[in-house]
């Protein structure tokens, strides 16, 4: 269940002989600016923390995390990140037939089969740069109980509206939905899109830690869920599923809203300057497609006859990382998926995209020839 996933900085520094630091690691949907400097600070100082067991239950996290999203306590589950909830919500809420809208993360289906579920992809249409369509989904889940739907979505950037979502939540109440907002801390004014404080029975919001604050390693997740969801989810809950620095970084996260705020209003203008610019220069230089995102990575169709592994390979020789897409269900090789990083990084990444699609150019007009 682990081939769904992208670039591999270990694999490359090896084979580079560097450390994974050296790898400009654009495959990873994390904050450009990296973790927060007071966050690491924390860290260093508690981890002393890693010598005895963590809460049992993570209650004291989990207290913190409502309180910051004025929800109650007790619909709300930590896990060691979201993906270890995703596996466990199908089994949970015996699930029989799935729908994942995607293309999208490969493990809402993998967790599907894991527990034989019965499971369907609805593959947004291109033509409208992967933007859901809620009358699509509606018409495809009818005959489901559960629908997979991550907003703003991965590796698309696309996103739908909170009205759009509650809408079709309520026109299906006998369908649980799963709303992953992973990446909606990269969205200006994310609390107008978010679902958390839904009280739709049949909503399941999924909130990860790892991509706005630069600590995927420490492997947070929340779900929130309506009591009579959670009770279920309750059964199959795991002791000391989130580790002692995870708690502990939660909890400072949770309790430094003035910095954190700050923080991410950071990361939203950094992204606002260097995605515009990005996909101007390929635009303006090549054939690539970059698609509209509303997160901190662009999807994009290469030129015709220009394959993913093949720019995979050239970017990676230069120690950058990107995601080659077509083991996302519902692309192709056509396809690959930049994470902006700062300016310098942004700027040297183009650069050999842009080269690579001119040397592409001219191998084509020297074949036509």
């Amino acid at each position: 269940m682990i081939g769904g996933h992208g670039g591999n900085i270990y694999h490359l520094a090896r084979i580079h002989g560097c450390r994974p630091s050296d790898i400009c690691d654009m495959s990873a949907n994390v904050n450009p600016l990296g973790p927060m400097p007071d966050l690491m600070d924390h860290l260093a100082e508690n981890l002393p923390v890693i010598t005895a067991l963590p809460e049992v239950d993570a209650g004291s996290m989990i207290a913190a995390f409502a309180r910051q999203n004025a929800i109650d306590p007790q619909t709300v589950m930590a896990g060691n990140g979201s993906t270890q909830l995703i596996y466990r919500i199908p089994r949970a809420l015996g699930s029989r037939r799935a729908i994942v809208v995607g293309p999208t993360y490969a493990d809402y289906h993998d967790a599907c089969v894991m527990h034989g579920v019965a499971c369907e992809h609805l593959i947004c249409r291109e033509a409208d740069d992967f933007v859901p369509d809620t009358e699509r989904i509606r018409e495809a889940a009818a005959g489901a109980d559960l629908v997979f739907l991550c907003n703003p979505n991965n590796p698309t950037g696309a996103m739908a509206d909170r009205e759009a979502i509650t809408d079709l939540c309520r026109a299906l109440p006998e369908t649980v939905f799963v709303i992953d907002e992973s990446y909606l801390p990269f969205v200006p004014q994310p609390e107008t899109i978010s679902m958390i404080r839904s009280e739709l029975p049949n909503v399941l919001v999924l909130n990860s830690m790892s991509k706005a604050f630069r600590i995927p390693g420490l492997r947070i997740g929340f779900v929130k869920a309506p009591p009579p969801l959670m009770t279920k989810l309750a059964a199959y809950a795991l002791p000391w599923s989130v580790n002692s620095l995870a708690q502990a970084a939660v909890t400072w996260l949770m309790t430094h809203a003035d910095a954190v705020d700050a923080f991410l209003s950071e990361t939203r203008t950094l992204i606002a300057a260097e995605k515009p610019k990005a996909i101007a220069r390929l635009h303006a230089s090549t054939a690539i497609r970059c698609f509209p995102s509303a997160t901190t990575f662009i999807l994009m169709r290469l030129p015709a006859g220009l394959d993913a592994p093949t720019v995979w390979q050239q970017m990676a020789d230069q120690r950058i990382l990107v995601r080659d897409c077509a083991n996302f269900q519902g692309l192709s090789d056509a396809f690959i998926r930049i994470s902006l990083k700062n300016l310098a990084e942004n700027q040297r990444a183009i650069d050999l995209l842009v080269d690579l699609c001119r040397r592409h150019e001219n191998k084509g007009a020297a074949h036509a020839g």
